[in-house]
């Protein structure tokens, strides 16, 4: 006989209410528990509850992705709750509030109006009497009071009802219902219904869960330990904030926090130790009391960090004819060297592509798509070596601007401390980094042009060398980690494209001018500054100037006369001066007279700039005995450079003047042995050095001079002098002289071509083996000079001295008695 044919003969223990399917949520007698329905059909059973004695049905499925369930998928034993707080959603759900009350089990299963309707039949669960079932019953306790203490999800309320439940059944409903059980687990506790099989069960669970519990408490513990003391760091940090406020410290800065700062260092692209080094100091700065100076000190050194252009550099990109373009724009002239480089900047872009193409080739390092750092390219130190005004510096604009690279000009000159260079050390107070560095920060990127002007004046004294600093920036091998003094970090200066200037390479330190490739500057030709000067300078004092195209023109004439009689230079800048002086008295002549232009005139010239100031050369204005022409080399180019001979009678020493230099005076005394001994074959009297001194002066004798390179100059003053024979004054000559009357090479001979052909010199004698320089010369010049190549000082003698005129008293600077009586 089944169970619905032994309950037929009684009511009471069969009902047939509304059933709502549980998916995966167990209700136990005697718990509370919210319920949500989606299904159309639980929804209907729930309001058919409501709307009669609120009760339904509640059973679990046995697989909760079933939609349509049967009586077979829904496990045997279910519950009677109470529905209470039913509320529909606007999307067709449900949301009730139940209660369970007793245990049922499930007859049968039937769809009436759209809900489920299940017949159930009443269950009565097996108690036991006896001390094993009041020993589980108290263990089941002790264990859900344990599991409360440790912190189980246990509401107050449901903790204090076991505590003071007396019912064994009771008891293990209400521990059923733990969330922290399975759901698996609950509905095994919910299918049994004797009582002391459900407390046995119930105890492995509860002791597991007790060890979870009091674990997941001690991890929560020590969680919040570690937020309580971050929390306590922050808090005193801004009260330590709040009080530094108070007092003024924090009044008009932007101090940042700690977090600021690090989170700063982080996405600063440093390397890996640089990084490191630097959150180290931040997480210092933290320490440091506020009236400590150290505090200034270590935030200026993490702002220098910070500042520093870090990462990889930008790309790179060299477009050949815009930078012949920009050159042919910025300068007027200079050929050769403007050929140069773009040869430097061709070689420099196709290296660059090499390099490129490598870099892809190459197999990446670590993981297959990990970002490979760009190498640096290694290319010569270009230093311009010229005298001043020829454009040195701005050739180096003009690079930065052909490459799309950050300038940044660095004046060396009357450096003599190193810690300019590299910096001083955090310990001095007022310390920083060196110009290198301040440069690098100036520039703010990694691939700046910086070039370091007048590195031929850099000085040494007790404070070290700065050349020695320079040796580590100028060498590719070495500047990839550069070190400074201040910062006491490698830094990166292999991406940097240093120029530099000097005036004069040989006081440059031999082994600083072993790192660069000297490319030489001479001064300009007359051509080349009128070019200039009708390009860029007018135009240029125009506009500073505030006048028109039309309202001011400076004749060619004009500004060749200029040329000749208001400057004397290699450069342009004292023709600058000079425009400029010019166009600064425009602007009052043009207010003053109705004109409404000016043209400048040779004839004006006066006018606006006052008496000429220079004869146009030095060349002599007519031939004499004694006095020669002679070219230098300096700080300003070439230069003519006028050596006087005086014989003197009564003596037969040799009296030099001028601030003659020993290597000079050396080669005046050889050109005085050969004299000596030659002489009598250009007309000297016999036994003139025995009774006639020689006093050798070179004027402008505030200046110092030195070099072997007045040698012949020297001996066909002294030659001329003995000889009572003029020189020609539109000669000019170099080269040094050895005893055996020999003219060996010399240096500078551009630059002294270009200085004879501005003091209007028709020939130049100078060695035949410096005729291999002569390539460097402009065509123009050699056109306009007539070169003259020697091997021997006889030919220069025959070439520069003229016949001797007897019946004319030398009354001269070079010869003080007639020539009549030195032949006797």
């Amino acid at each position: 006989m089944d169970l619905r044919d032994q309950v037929r003969a009684t009511d009471s223990a069969i009902e047939t209410l509304p059933l709502v399917p549980l998916r995966d949520n167990v209700v136990f007698p005697h718990q509370l528990a919210p319920l949500g329905a989606g299904r159309a059909r639980s929804v209907a059973a729930l309001e058919a509850a409501v709307g009669a004695d609120a009760r339904v049905v509640l059973a679990v499925q046995r697989d909760a992705d079933v939609d349509e369930v049967s009586l077979q998928d829904l496990h045997p034993v279910a519950i009677i709750a109470n529905v209470g707080a039913l509320r529909r959603l606007p999307t067709g759900s449900a949301q009730a509030l139940v209660e369970g009350q007793r245990r049922v089990r499930l007859v049968s299963l039937d769809t009436v109006d759209g809900r489920w309707s299940a017949t159930v039949a009443s269950l009565e669960e097996t108690v036991t009497e006896g001390s094993e079932s009041d020993a589980l019953l108290g263990s089941v306790k002790a264990l859900f009071s344990e599991y409360v203490n440790a912190g189980g999800a246990v509401p107050p309320e449901l903790a204090v009802a076991v505590g003071r439940a007396g019912e064994a059944g009771r008891v293990s409903d209400i521990v059923s219902g733990i969330p922290d059980l399975s759901v698996a687990d609950r509905v095994a506790l919910l299918q049994q219904t004797d009582i002391d099989e459900r407390l046995r069960a119930l105890i492995p669970l509860l002791a597991k869960q007790v060890e979870v519990a009091q674990l997941r408490s001690k991890i929560a513990e020590d969680v919040q330990k570690t937020i309580n003391k971050g929390q306590r760091e922050h808090i005193l940090r801004e009260q330590l904030r709040a009080i530094r406020k108070e007092l003024g410290e924090l009044e008009g800065t932007s101090e940042q926090t700690e977090e600021d700062l690090a989170t700063r260092v982080e996405n600063s692209g440093m390397p890996e130790a640089v990084r490191s080094r630097a959150l180290k100091e931040v997480a210092r700065l933290e320490q440091i009391p506020s009236a400590s100076p150290e505090l200034g000190m270590l935030r200026t050194y993490i702002d220098w960090l910070l500042d520093l252009p870090w990462g990889e550099p930008p790309a790179e990109s060299v477009d050949i004819a815009r930078a012949k373009t920009i050159l042919d724009e910025d300068h007027y002239g200079l050929d050769k060297v403007k050929d140069r480089i773009l040869e430097w900047l061709a070689v420099r872009e196709r290296a660059q592509r090499r390099l490129a193409e490598r870099a892809e080739d190459a197999p990446a390092d670590g993981a297959e798509n990990a970002p490979r750092p760009r190498r640096a390219l290694q290319t010569p130190i270009l230093c311009f070596v010229g005298p001043p005004g020829v454009g040195k510096t701005s050739l180096g604009r003009s690079i930065a601007r052909a490459l799309d690279r950050k300038f940044v000009r660095m004046s060396l000159g009357g450096i003599r401390d190193e810690a300019e260079i590299r910096g001083h050390r955090r310990t001095y107070i007022g310390a920083l980094p060196g110009r290198i560095i301040q440069s690098m920060k100036q520039a703010g990127t990694r691939n700046p042009v910086i070039m370091l002007d007048e590195i031929d004046k850099v000085g040494v004294d007790f404070r070290g060398d700065p050349s020695a600093g320079l040796l580590e920036v100028l060498d590719p091998e070495q500047n990839r980690e550069f070190s400074d003094h201040y910062l006491e970090v490698p830094y990166d200066l292999s991406h940097v494209l240093f120029i530099t200037t000097a005036n004069v390479a040989e006081t440059i330190s031999p082994p600083l001018r072993d790192r660069m490739e000297i490319i030489r500057i001479t001064g300009y030709t007359e051509e080349e500054k009128l070019g200039i000067a009708e390009r860029h300078l007018t135009p240029k004092q125009r506009e500073q100037h505030g006048l028109e195209q039309g309202e001011l023109e400076i004749t060619r004439e004009a500004l060749m006369e200029m040329m000749r009689g208001y400057t004397r230079e290699a450069g342009v800048r004292q023709l600058d001066r000079t425009i400029a002086e010019v166009a600064r008295k425009v602007p009052r002549r043009l207010t003053e007279s109705s004109t409404n232009a000016v043209v400048v005139r040779p004839g004006d010239l006066e006018d606006y700039l006052g008496p000429q100031r220079f004869e146009y050369g030095e060349a002599e204005s007519e031939d004499k005995v004694g006095v020669v022409t002679g070219v230098v080399v300096s700080e300003v180019g070439g230069d003519i450079a006028t050596v006087e001979a005086l014989a003197i009678e009564g003596r037969n020493d040799l009296l030099l003047t001028g601030q003659l230099g020993s290597v000079m005076e050396e080669s005046a005394r050889a050109a005085l042995s050969w004299a000596r001994v030659h002489a009598e074959a250009y007309g000297a009297p016999k036994g003139f050095f025995d009774n006639h001194g020689l006093h050798v002066h070179v004027p402008a004798g505030a200046i110092p001079k030195d070099g072997p390179s007045a040698g012949v100059t020297m001996t066909t003053a002294i030659m001329s002098a003995a000889s009572g024979r003029p020189v020609r004054r539109d000669i000019a000559m170099t080269g040094e002289v050895t005893l055996r009357g020999r003219v060996l090479p010399i240096g500078g001979v551009k630059d002294k071509l270009l200085a004879a052909h501005r003091a209007g010199i028709a020939t130049f004698i100078m060695p035949r083996k410096n005729m291999r320089d002569l390539h460097e010369v402009d065509a123009e010049i050699l056109e306009k000079v007539e070169v003259i190549p020697v091997d021997t000082v006889d030919e220069v003698l025959d070439r520069a001295l003229l016949p001797r005129d007897g019946a004319r008293r030398q009354a001269h600077v070079g010869f003080l008695v007639p020539v009549a009586a030195a032949a006797e």
